[in-house]
Parts: C-alpha cells; structure tokens; sequence
C-alpha cells in the first residue's frame, strides 16, 4: 500500500482515518487499458482505539447530538474522559451531565460545567486536549477558530457553517490546524462507515469507469420543532428552535444534506463550480427556512449532478446518493453495477448468530470516526477533514441561496461573498435578522 499511496493520502481520499489498508486485486475485475487486474486500496477499520495515556475532552453544545456526540467517544477506546461541559442553557448541559453518567459512568465536575455564551472559551481553557463542537452550526467558526488556536485536537459536528464567510474561516483554521499537527474529525460520518469506505475504493480503482453523473437525496418526513414559549425570550426560542433558522441551521440542504452533498464531492473528487435551484416552503409551521430544494449543480467536467432534499411528511421518503460511470454504477454504499443494472460486487457485511448477513457495519460510523480520530492521536499520524467538510457544507450554501434567489451562483462568487448571517449581539432578548421567508424571481403582473 505504501508504493501506491501514502497512509495520509489515503486517509484523506479513502477517509479510513484510524485504519490500515490491504491492497488486493478488486472484486469485480476492475481492469487497466491493457487488460490487467487494477489495485484496489481496501481500508481496514480499528474496532476501538489502541490505548495510551488518558485523553480528556471537553464538549461545547450539550444537546441530543452533542450528548450523543460525547457518548460515542467515551466508547471509542480506554483511558477517554470527558472533563468539562459548556452550554448556554443549564437544563441542556445538566441533562448531558446525568445521562453520561448513568451511560458511561463519567462525573463531570461542577467547576468544570459552564453556562453562557462564552461557555466555550471557559471549556477550551479548562485543560482538555479534544475539543467537541455540537453547537448549533452558526457557531462552529468562532469555536474551531478557538479551539486551534489554543492547539487543541477537535471533533466538530457538520455543517461545519451557515454562510460564506464562516467556510472560509472554517477553511482558514483548517490549514492552521495542519500546520500545527493537530487531528481534526468531523461529522460527515459516511467518510468513516466501513460498507462506505470500502465502495470508494472499488470505484475509486475504476470499477465503474469514469464518473459521468450523480445524485443525492435526502427526503424525510419533518423534522422536531418547539413552540414559542412566554418565559423564553426570542433569542432563547431561536436557539432552542435551531433546527427552523437559516442563519442558525443554514437551512436544511446545508444542515441534513451535507451528508449527501459530501458523498458526491467524496466520490467524484471534486466539489460543483455552479447551481441553479428552486426550494419553497409548503408545510413547515415555524423559522424562516424552505421544506423542499432541487438544485442543479455542475462539476468543472460538466458533469451534473442532482441534488433533492425535502423535509415534508406523507411524501416519498430516500436518503441515498448515486454515481453513474462509463462502466457501471453504485449507490456508493454498497454495491457496484454494470451497465445493465446487473450486479458485480456487493460489500460484505457481518454475519448474525444464525449465519445470516446484518445489513450493518461492525462498528458504528458515529464511534468509528472517534476511534479513528483518537487512532490518529495516539499514534501520532494527525488527519484534519475540516476543510474537506467546509467545502461540502459551502456547496449546500451554494443550492441554498440559488434557490432562495432564483439566480445561478458561481463557486468564485462564494468564495468571495461577504455573506455573513445572524445577529450582531448575542444576548437574551430580541434578535435582530430579516425574519421573513426567501421569495425568488419577480412576482407577476397582469397587463404588464
């Protein structure tokens, strides 16, 4: 492996951050110009992290998936504590508090447990070496940017941003993180999952040609929401209500569709240098967010790709992602195609007690991108994906403010946007943004 392609390469391409790999000929005879067998780089996944020395972790945004996101690391290997807490609501970080106590058996102190909008600094200053960012997304910039600069190791949890600016900050703190040898993991957990990892690298040794089109999707029922509250102040229901509020979520072809988004960017090896898209708001009842994008994006080869993304129930449900190629196709998951919809080549998961396939992956991506990031520091063979992950998240953006305008947007002219979204003061009491819903295009007049 190490002729064909250095480990680092690989984890970035391969996204097997924590494992080894074997290079065996592929599965489905993927082959040369001159007929013979091609390589294929076939990750190989730690089941938990080697140890060492503890590592403590701090966790910024206790919430569900901040809760979640402090659990899974606990389970990623020994010798792993989380040492401190920080939240702008009490009643989050104590509930995160109990429930990785009674889960994990892991007592956080309270001198360690900080509350406010300058939590974070406190969690950073407090003496962990991984920092956990599960705020929501609007905050991710401000924090990595802290966290590197107090050269502290990060899990971040993706979109890594809401707007253009905060990606390239993101993207900024990235190669700073780099050039100070520090790991960087993020929430794009797919670049983690074994079924995942392994059909990359099928076609990434040309089982299915070159890559002539995509697709992505990620079409649910609704996702939660909270009621405004009369104790609450406004910018205390927004926060609570994160998920319903571009400029705290990005809306969710940035929040959720990520996910997809970086799939395709992933697999092609490339990120879109133009959208044009539509989205509308149907049946969502509170923020100012669309429930439904369609977004036409192109690759620099012309390659299209479609990307669909709807949060509406009663509707037709699909979270998947799709390559088509010269000589084949995958669902990027698990199987590879030939031209005919036949199959060549399916990914192999565990058997059950009764010898039947699980249909699951060995190791949960949500812990494996933990026990790779914790591989990574104990070993001493640092990874940062944060930029990786920027660019998937700014390509969400992208679709977003196409299909909020109507307009085609450019790559270049995200890059170079000064789009920054949300307030200027954070405090509790009123909240001072354009509330009102995106309407694209000019509205009709009769006789005109």
């Amino acid at each position: 492996m190490k002729k064909s392609i250095s480990r680092r390469n690989f984890l970035g391409k391969a996204a097997a951050a924590g494992a080894a790999g074997a290079v065996i000929p592929s599965f489905m005879n993927s082959c040369s110009t001159d007929g013979r067998m091609k390589d294929v780089a076939i990750p190989e996944f730690l089941d938990s992290a080697p140890d060492g020395p503890e590592l403590k972790a701090g966790l910024i945004g206790c919430g569900g998936r901040g809760t979640g996101a402090a659990i899974n690391f606990l389970s990623a290997g020994p010798n792993l504590k989380i040492t401190a807490l920080g939240d702008v609501f009490e009643d989050r970080l104590e509930s995160c508090r109990e429930r990785i106590k009674s889960e994990k058996d892991n007592a956080v102190e309270e001198a360690n447990c900080f509350i406010g909008f300058d939590a974070y600094q406190k969690v950073i200053d407090s003496g962990s070496d991984i920092i956990i960012l599960a705020t929501p997304p609007y905050f991710r910039p401000e924090h990595f940017a802290a966290a590197v600069d107090a050269r502290k190791h990060v899990f971040m949890e993706k979109p890594v941003t809401v707007d253009p600016v905060g990606a390239r900050s993101v993207m900024a703190s990235s190669k700073k993180a780099e050039s100070m040898g520090l790991s960087v993991a993020t929430g794009t957990q797919r670049r983690h999952q074994r079924d995942y990892a392994n059909t990359f690298a099928q076609v990434k040794a040309g089982a299915i040609g070159d890559i002539v089109s995509a697709n992505c999707y990620w079409n649910q029922s609704k996702l939660w929401h909270r009621d405004p509250n009369a104790s609450w102040s406004e910018m205390e229901y927004m926060i609570r209500n994160w998920v319903n509020w571009c400029w705290l979520s990005g809306d969710h072809i940035v929040e959720q569709h990520v996910h997809n988004l970086d799939v395709i960017n992933w697999f092609t090896g490339k990120h879109p240098v133009e959208a044009v898209g539509f989205g509308s708001r149907h049946r969502r009842v509170t923020g100012d967010q669309f429930d439904n994008f369609s977004i036409d994006y192109v690759l620099d080869n012309g390659v299209h790709v479609h990307s669909m993304c709807r949060q509406i129930n009663g509707c037709e449900n699909n979270v998947s992602e799709f390559v088509q190629g010269t000589n084949g196709s995958s669902n990027c998951s698990n199987t590879i195609y030939d031209n005919e919809g036949v199959e060549k080549w399916n990914y192999k998961y565990p058997l059950n007690e009764e010898g039947e396939e699980t249909n699951r992956v060995k190791v949960s991506p949500y812990v494996q991108e933990h026990i790779d990031l914790v591989t990574a520091i104990r070993n001493d063979e640092p990874f940062v994906e944060a930029e990786n992950t920027a660019i998937s998240t700014l390509v969400g953006i992208m679709g977003r403010i196409s299909a909020y305008t109507g307009k085609k947007v450019t790559w270049d002219e995200m890059m170079n946007s000064d789009i920054k979204l949300g307030p200027k003061v954070f405090e509790f009491g009123p909240v001072d943004i354009q509330k009102d819903v995106p309407v694209p295009g000019e509205a009709y007049k009769q006789g005109k």
